[in-house]
């Protein structure tokens, strides 16, 4: 989808559209832009960004609000469109999906053989349903698809033919590879590395030594190549909560409460997914932005607010909370039952709503 949240939040508000809009917390609050219109972007607000920062590059930005709820209710009736035509969509986010229509269930033989015949009827219904527009990407493989969803934004379609794989990919810049982030792509620079031309370059060996195990995708996805299936349901590994707070938590009291806020928060994921897990791990940021994790694998699995909220504070024993200021907690649990109990056993990949 394009924009996703702020195109949604435009839709639903004529006075926003045409206007810079961010979803998320205010400015004067220390929010953070969860997504960002395009004419916001056109002044370099993106998401994850300060607020504070995005207003400084925009000062006429429309701050909105996020409605989760909303957005799930759109992006169902988005996903149940790409189940009329393969049950095999592998979800990626609320607005993002893969979707195999290698075998389709499209009744028309000539659109049925033609992906991207689908797309673009994919694209326009998404279009009638919602009052949204879609952009699509279509290739022989996740990477490439994924590459070419994000050339041609906004109510984009771009195709990328076999034949064309591998010189599309050495052409491609290298912070535009899908799966190399600002950080490696930075470092590739500084290596001489710019586009998938000078990635090719590199042999396999070399660019493991570089770049740990991700050298080896990167070795394949520089000569267009990507194996991975398309995979509906995934194992689930871990399920988590946590809260980022406006103001800074300084008193102990403050920080039990707000842990035991999210011990209430996982108990209720816990019992939705009817498992439970021995290994609890805390996140905690300071207000500095530092970032540090805790954990203990447990004999016995776990699943109950108040185990949770017991381990949670020995955990946190071991931070430095006592003497800093505290701004975001999560708490995580892996190691579950499922995967204890049946290797096998999937679930349907979900999203969490309850920010």
């Amino acid at each position: 989808m394009d924009a996703f949240f702020a195109s949604v939040e435009q839709r639903d508000n004529p006075a926003l559209k045409g206007k810079p809009v961010a979803v998320g917390g205010s400015p004067d609050r220390r929010g953070v832009v969860a997504a960002a219109s395009y004419e916001a972007r056109a002044f370099g607000v993106h998401s994850a960004m300060p607020a504070r920062t995005a207003i400084e590059r925009c000062p006429a930005l429309v701050f909105v609000k996020p409605r989760f709820e909303v957005y799930r209710q759109v992006s169902e009736e988005i996903h149940r469109i790409f189940h009329d035509y393969t049950e095999l969509v592998e979800p990626l986010s609320l607005d993002e999906a893969y979707l195999d229509v290698t075998e389709n269930k499209h009744e028309n033989p000539a659109i049925r053989s033609s992906a991207t015949l689908i797309a673009r009827e994919i694209k326009n219904r998404i279009k009638e349903t919602t009052g949204l527009t879609a952009s699509a990407g279509v290739s022989i493989n996740k990477f490439l698809a994924k590459t070419a969803s994000g050339l041609r934004k906004p109510d984009g379609l771009t195709l990328i033919p076999p034949d064309k794989a591998e010189s599309f990919a050495e052409s491609l810049a290298i912070e535009k590879f899908y799966g190399i982030g600002d950080v490696t792509a930075a470092r590739m620079k500084a290596s001489g590395i710019h586009t998938g031309k000078d990635l090719k370059a590199l042999s396999e060996i070399e660019l493991v030594k570089k770049f740990g195990k991700a050298g080896s995708y990167y070795y394949r996805i520089a000569r267009g190549q990507d194996d991975r299936e398309v995979i509906p349901n995934r194992v689930r590994k871990s399920i988590g909560a946590e809260e980022s707070y406006a103001d800074d938590l300084t008193s102990r009291q403050a920080i039990h409460e707000a842990l035991g806020d999210i011990a209430d928060t996982l108990e209720r994921r816990l019992e939705r997914y009817e498992t439970g897990g021995r290994t609890i791990t805390l996140k905690v940021k300071y207000g500095d932005y530092q970032q540090i994790t805790r954990s203990r694998t447990l004999l016995q699995s776990i699943s109950k607010r108040a185990d949770l909220l017991a381990v949670a504070l020995e955990l946190l024993a071991m931070t430095e909370v006592e003497t800093r200021s505290v701004r975001l907690l999560g708490l995580t649990v892996s190691n579950l039952d499922s995967e204890e109990e049946d290797e096998c056993a999937y679930v349907q990949l979900t999203i969490d709503f309850e920010w």
